[in-house]
């Protein structure tokens, strides 16, 4: 009797493991960031799961213009500006729940904390402040994939 009682036992017991081994399995196969080609570009559109965007503890900023000796230039933080390895300068514009792309900008001048651009996003664009060198990375690891 006691032996069958701990054969119970112990398939309960390998059966929860089994379980907890699978879920954990299916879990690490879920990429915390899809990449969508952005049709006539290089670029990429990136849906980060609601995981992957509490770890990077994303910020966004909305992008405001200012009127520089007669010409609308978007104004943006120094801190949402990234650049490539060629010397690129990039943004992260948040283009829905979850959802980034990288654009291109032009820089004219950075002051202080801010930098001034005669290209780049639209005013009330949302940038990323927060997390950009971490999307870029993301970006670049699963487009080798």
């Amino acid at each position: 009797m006691k032996l069958k009682y701990l054969i119970f036992i112990a398939a309960i017991f390998i059966l929860l493991l089994t379980a907890c081994t699978q879920e954990s399995v299916e879990e690490d196969d879920a990429k915390p960031v899809t990449l969508q080609p952005i049709e006539g570009t290089d670029l990429n559109r990136l849906t980060l799961t609601e995981e992957a965007a509490e770890r990077l503890g994303l910020e966004t900023v909305s992008v405001r213009s200012q009127e520089i000796n007669g010409v609308d230039e978007q104004v943006i933080p120094y801190a949402a500006l990234l650049y490539d390895p060629s010397g690129k300068a990039w943004v992260y514009v948040n283009d829905g729940p979850l959802v980034f792309f990288r654009k291109a900008v032009t820089v004219d001048f950075i002051e202080g904390d801010e930098v001034f651009l005669t290209e780049g996003p639209e005013t009330g664009a949302n940038v990323v402040t927060l997390g950009a060198t971490e999307l870029y990375g993301s970006e670049s690891e699963f487009e080798e994939e």
